[in-house]
């Protein structure tokens, strides 16, 4: 099938895909139900999400010679290795059900992920010097095989290879989210590297255990849980689906510095995430333009692996992350001087505790797995030390790695994600997708530009008072 996609950028090219297949694990697998967490099946994880890898040719070279004469085939090994990786990782080859009580399980049926092949008339170089989101075409890289989409009884990854005429390619993949957090899926993905690069076995054994993440015998709710308020939409304010702007922002050292500045002298040393979280919150809060009397709401992701006592176990792939909200109304958020948000912030990230995870675990059970609030939310994902970049299947490291796009989830624009990244000019640092209606597009470029220039003075048409740089 042939598609041919213009992009914003006018990067135009033709895609030819072949018909999609599954592909099931190598060697016969337990035949099971497998139930999901209760962190897993809420209602808020029940989507797809893609994340996309680009691969340079000539970064073969120190490729192993168990993959013989392979190495200008990356689908042959790809496929190979996809069905080799399944069988430790067989619960991905099966489907999910409902049962009592919304509960989800894996019916490990062995049926496989689906799988497309895909050639490309465009060259890696094409695409620009800086690759990152939003791309040229996704839809057309990450397509969406008909019927293949649905949460229940439908493929839980779909796998996307596409080859480009300079030799290079894209590995392309959407998961439903339920099964695994970033952390999980870059421990599939690195076994399927392994798998390709020669290995008998995953380095790192896959552990299923998701009863460590399920809900106390009787639940009961211990910790406050805002991030799960029912907000009612009173003046229309979730964002709209059209007339939709994809833009990604860079923040390297040199932005990092000038946006420390607006920050008081004891707060300066507070992490990366917690100061772009408080700036990008408060700037896309400006550029929505909400009632100022109205609360908004930024959930941060945290992983909370390493909250509990002992640790999840190496190797476990559910989702074991809480978003712990900040809240404020809006007049406060942008009057306040940039500290405010940040305490904020800060103050959710270090609610996450193993008592705050079996709370949430608990509230799900009993409130029916509700979805997070989503009326003038905000969520940001820090997915900086997943390890997408580090997805080896033989021909080196991803020239980019990491989500395919902001604003994804069953709300379009209301996520976002910090992902590594480095510059044209070779700069480490942090590239953030932001998907933001037309007319708040242009006032957030407008906002972050004038705080990276340490600019006080205040927008046009903007009824907020402006945050001057602390002394």
């Amino acid at each position: 099938m042939d598609s041919i996609k213009q992009s914003s950028s006018q990067l135009v090219f033709t895609v030819r895909r072949q018909k999609a297949e599954l592909i099931a694990p190598a060697k016969p697998t337990p035949r099971e139900s497998k139930f999901l967490s209760d962190i897993d099946d809420q209602e808020g994880l029940r989507f797809q999400i893609p994340v996309i890898n680009f691969y340079r040719k000539d970064s073969y070279s120190d490729l192993d010679s168990s993959m013989g004469g392979n190495y200008n085939e990356p689908v042959k090994v790809i496929k190979k290795a996809i069905a080799e990786a399944l069988v430790f990782y067989y619960p991905f080859a099966g489907r999910l059900r409902e049962g009592n009580g919304r509960k989800l399980m894996v019916d490990c049926s062995g049926e496989g992920v689906m799988f497309v092949e895909a050639d490309a008339d465009v060259t890696l170089e094409q695409f620009g010097d800086e690759l990152k989101p939003p791309f040229p075409c996704l839809e057309e890289l990450l397509y969406d095989v008909p019927g293949s989409a649905g949460v229940l009884n439908c493929p839980l990854l779909l796998i996307q290879v596409t080859r480009l005429k300079c030799g290079s390619f894209i590995f392309a993949v959407r998961l439903n989210h339920t099964m695994s957090d970033a952390t999980g899926l870059v421990e599939f993905m690195t076994a399927v590297g392994e798998m390709a690069r020669g290995a008998s076995a995953p380095s790192t054994l896959p552990v299923w255990s998701r009863e460590l993440l399920n809900a106390r015998n009787p639940p009961r709710v211990t910790c406050t849980h805002h991030e799960y308020d029912e907000v009612p939409d009173t003046k229309g304010t979730i964002i709209p689906l059209d007339d939709m702007v994809h833009k990604s922002f860079f923040f390297g050292p040199s932005e990092v510095s000038a946006l420390r500045r607006f920050l008081p002298p004891h707060l300066r040393k507070c992490s990366t995430f917690e100061l772009l979280t408080s700036v990008i919150w408060r700037c896309r809060t400006i550029s929505l333009k909400p009632d100022p009397a109205e609360e908004v709401r930024v959930l941060c992701l945290v992983n909370a692996r390493f909250k509990f006592n002992p640790p999840l176990p190496n190797g476990f792939y559910g989702n074991a992350f809480a978003f712990p909200v900040a809240v404020a109304t809006a007049e406060k958020l942008v009057k306040n001087p940039l500290g405010y948000a940040l305490e904020l912030v800060k103050k959710a990230k270090s609610d996450v505790t193993e008592e705050y995870m079996k709370s949430v675990a608990d509230l799900m059970v009993i409130n029916g797995r509700p979805h997070s609030a989503v009326v003038r939310t905000f969520l940001v994902s820090d997915v900086t030390r997943a390890g997408f970049g580090e997805v080896d299947f033989g021909w080196g490291k991803p020239v980019y790695g990491g989500p395919a796009k902001g604003g994804v989830g069953p709300f379009p624009g209301m996520a976002s994600f910090y992902i590594p990244f480095r510059n044209k000019n070779g700069e480490n640092g942090i590239v953030v997708p932001m998907c933001l209606p037309a007319f708040a597009m242009e006032i957030f470029v407008k906002e972050i530009e004038r705080m990276l220039k340490g600019d006080v003075n205040p927008l046009v048409n903007t009824n907020y008072a402006i945050i001057k740089p602390a002394l």
